[in-house]
């Protein structure tokens, strides 16, 4: 794997694609710097070289140029961040981008205006991706979040690149964290998937039954898997026509020798509300008119205590509606339980918007191995598919 620990950038011009699609206040401030604070390492080893970066991104999905989409808008948080004075040029392409690169000096740094202001680029034009790869002497690919996608500016630029392409700090330790995982884990390995649809992790599931030896269930999925086996899940979210697909993976999970273990109580609500009337019931007993919302306290004992007998943890998903505080305690439990985990040693691999959501807002997030950048991105990974951001480095 090409990283830019194999490169010297002095006197170079780094075209680096980073993932600052950052979530904006209604005053245009970023809410979340957390993907300007993970490109942070690969700039600073640049500019400590001796080179300079030229930084390019897209923000939202705008429909042609779209003021509110700027890149602009994240300049001063930008920085804040790297604490270098930021350049930012009114496009990523032509003249007024060529002229801004052939003036940058050493140690200087531009962010380029939004990529999908461009139509060309999510259309992996090949046009496109040649007028960028003019703006820089080493491309550098930092942008996991956009890896699985084949655009212009994360796949299609590399190939003018063939001898001066490399992965960043950050994407470099995705992909390391993930192969972890995936095929170099300490056993027994721990995958916990969560989240509402079973639909939306079924090729997940598939491909990490041959590398785990526990599968935790949890979230919305579990009552589809309840239905299969025949209980009463009430009203809660049930995809009724996958409760065959449910029955095949537990019988694949057991010609593979994982054990799976699923809730067996829940926190049931009578609405979906945080100010619900709310009792403990077993998970295949929830009477109708009530919904599962969270774990019950039998099981979150039971997931403790196999949590604890794991090295290496993957979390996808949270186990119940952790945005109402009173159906957050089962999350808040299993951060716990990794958090201790890890702290004896485990590795763990948090990945998948709502988990890291969760990490982040009950503080887990330096409590675990590693938070992952990408959600799309990660559950490809998860998946078994080579996403071709990576590919186009590997190539």
């Amino acid at each position: 794997m090409t990283t830019i620990d194999d490169f010297n950038f002095k006197n170079k011009k780094a075209l680096i694609r980073v993932d600052f699609n950052v979530p904006l206040n209604e005053a245009f401030e970023v809410t979340d710097a957390t993907r300007i604070t993970a490109a942070k390492p690969t700039i600073v080893k640049i500019l400590e070289d001796g080179g300079s970066c030229v930084l390019m991104s897209h923000l939202g999905r705008p429909k042609g140029v779209q003021e509110e989409f700027s890149l602009k808008h994240i300049v001063k948080e930008l920085e804040h961040k790297i604490g270098v004075q930021v350049q930012f040029v009114n496009d990523c392409v032509g003249a007024e981008a060529e002229a801004a690169v052939a003036n940058l000096k050493p140690g200087g740094v531009i962010l380029l205006e939004n990529l999908r202001f461009y139509k060309e680029e999510e259309k992996g034009d090949e046009a496109f991706a040649e007028k960028l790869s003019k703006l820089g002497d080493i491309y550098v690919n930092d942008a996991f979040g956009t890896a699985h996608r084949a655009h212009a500016s994360t796949t299609i630029v590399a190939k003018f690149f063939p001898n001066t392409k490399c992965f960043g700090y950050l994407l470099a330790q995705e992909i390391v964290s993930i192969d972890k995982v995936l095929n170099n884990s300490e056993k027994p390995v721990l995958a916990v998937l969560g989240g509402a649809k079973v639909s939306s992790k079924i090729t997940v599931i598939e491909n990490i039954l041959s590398k785990v030896d526990h599968l935790i269930i949890g979230g919305g999925m579990t009552y589809t898997f309840i239905k299969a086996q025949g209980g009463n899940v009430g009203d809660s979210i049930c995809e009724t026509d996958k409760t065959d697909l449910a029955l095949e993976i537990l019988e694949k999970a057991k010609a593979h020798n994982v054990q799976v273990h699923i809730p067996v109580d829940v926190v049931a609500a009578d609405s979906f509300s945080n100010d619900a009337n709310t009792r403990v019931v077993d998970v295949d007993k929830i009477p109708d008119g009530w919904q599962g919302l969270d774990a019950g306290p039998r099981t979150l004992e039971i997931f403790d205590k196999v949590v604890n007998q794991c090295k290496t943890i993957l979390w996808n998903g949270p186990l119940g509606v952790f945005e109402m505080s009173n159906f957050a305690k089962g999350t808040i439990a299993l951060g716990n339980s990794i958090a201790n985990a890890t702290k004896n040693g485990a590795f763990s691999l948090v990945g998948g918007g709502d988990s890291v959501a969760a990490v982040k807002q009950f503080g887990f997030e330096h409590k675990v191995s590693y938070v992952s950048t990408g959600g799309g991105a990660m559950l490809e990974s998860l998946e078994g598919i080579t996403l071709p951001g990576i590919a186009a480095i590997m190539e």
